[in-house]
């Protein structure tokens, strides 16, 4: 059972899946399973389909830009971009859920790196890929810190293409100054204080929000905060205690924040949110490091026009999570798939695609240098800080586990009642966690 594997989610800076999908001897002998051989020069050939919920964007560009240089990479493969956009992923993966349950896998599709991968692992929809992974350098390449969030049961499952922050705090310089806000705060509390400062400087929305996923990004931003590290993590092991006062006192500190925001309906992306920000109708907005290609598209310089800071607590905390690509069992064209995922994982692909998307590479051979100082702030704080792993974003809880957290944080957002919600949070841990 997943959920078992689930638990292992709360060491400090690790997650450790323990269970089992298919045995490597099975692996091995399905033919869909990475190859040792040596690829074919300008690829296999034919089609590979690739799944993703980069449709709109600076999330798009990023994809057409690996999509141009796969086809000069790969001159015999044919790129078809699968994109379908929404809700974080949310209606990306509906549809691939459809897609994988009637036998008709796409070529290779994106995941989040860590527990939301468990899903397919159960049911057997996608292959192990340590080959591919051998091929682009292995841990020499790929940190430890990374690596350990891919693994289940001794074997990675997907190649990573990126990582994220997700507990990032963008503010809008210019509204800051008028309303008095010159230091960044140390705690939640005295965020909400500055909040209170921008709110009575005549800015209707001191901070923006988007649809469900966005607040569950934003209060568990809040909850690692709150917690720290240790505390936050142990929230996934079967110890876990959902409906602590530790847990309902975040729960209050998210309660009002709430009271600063804008009303938003569920189905609200993160973009507009964001552009809030960079238009000057919000101060602040929590959202993960795409932003950054964001604000730029809006042309928005980052130091000047927008600044940004980790959401302050008992400590400094690294909100992780990483977009990757998949091997699906059964794919029609499993020899363009390993040609994908070779290119996605090459530092070239790499250092392209995330000086576009925001992020920062998966790999450790890519230089700062052409990234944004954003970005290289990033790379910094990903070796440095105590890494944390996304709820919102699959990479610490299960797609079954990260649906009952949203359907909570969805009926917190009209009842605002903290019991119900620990509650819920609580019953979800004692579903998936244990």
């Amino acid at each position: 059972m997943y959920a078992k594997k689930i638990a292992a989610l709360a060491m400090a800076s690790m997650l450790v899946l323990a269970g089992c999908s298919s045995t490597t001897e099975e692996s091995e002998s399905n033919e869909s399973t990475t190859s040792s051989s040596t690829p074919k020069a300008g690829g296999a050939g034919g089609e590979v389909g690739v799944f993703t919920w980069w449709a709109d964007g600076s999330e798009a560009k990023g994809l057409q830009a690996l999509e141009k240089m796969f086809a000069e990479k790969y001159p015999n493969d044919t790129f078809k971009n699968l994109a379908v956009a929404g809700g974080s992923g949310s209606n990306a993966k509906a549809k691939l859920a459809s897609d994988l349950k009637n036998g008709n896998p796409p070529g290779s599709f994106q995941g989040h790196a860590g527990a939301e991968l468990t899903d397919y692992i159960d049911n057997e929809q996608i292959d192990a890929v340590d080959e591919i992974i051998k091929q682009l350098g292995g841990e020499s390449v790929f940190p430890k810190s990374l690596t350990e969030r891919l693994t289940v049961d001794g074997h990675i499952y997907s190649v990573p293409v990126d990582i994220h922050r997700a507990n990032v705090v963008w503010a809008n310089s210019a509204l800051l100054k008028k309303a008095g806000v010159t230091e960044t705060p140390t705690d939640v509390k005295g965020w909400i204080a500055d909040m209170e400062k921008v709110k009575a400087s005549g800015v209707a929305t001191p901070l923006s929000i988007g649809g469900t996923w966005t607040q569950t990004e934003l209060f568990e931003s809040i909850l690692a905060a709150d917690l720290g590290a240790d505390g936050y993590n142990k929230l996934f092991t079967p110890e876990g205690a959902w409906d602590s006062p530790e847990v309902k006192s975040a729960i209050e500190d998210y309660k009002k924040v709430l009271t600063f925001t804008n009303t938003a309906s569920d189905g609200d992306d993160w973009p507009a949110a964001t552009d809030m920000v960079a238009s000057g109708q919000a101060a602040y907005n929590v959202m993960g490091d795409w932003a950054v290609a964001e604000f730029e598209m809006k042309g928005k310089k980052y130091g000047t026009d927008y600044t940004a800071f980790a959401v302050p607590g008992k400590e400094i905390v690294y909100d992780f999570l990483a977009d990757s690509f998949t091997l699906p069992t059964g794919t029609k064209n499993p020899e363009a798939t390993k040609d994908w995922l070779r290119f996605v994982g090459s530092a070239e692909a790499q250092e392209s695609f995330n000086q576009i998307k925001g992020s920062i590479p998966a790999r450790t051979d890519v230089k700062p240098d052409g990234f944004s100082k954003y970005q290289q702030d990033a790379m910094k704080d990903f070796k440095e800080l105590p890494i944390v792993s996304s709820v919102a974003h699959g990479a610490a809880v299960s797609l079954a586990w990260s649906s009952e957290v949203n359907t909570a944080m969805s009926k917190f957002y009209q009842d605002k009642n903290t019991d119900n919600l620990a509650s819920a949070l609580a019953a979800a841990h004692d579903k998936y966690g244990k």
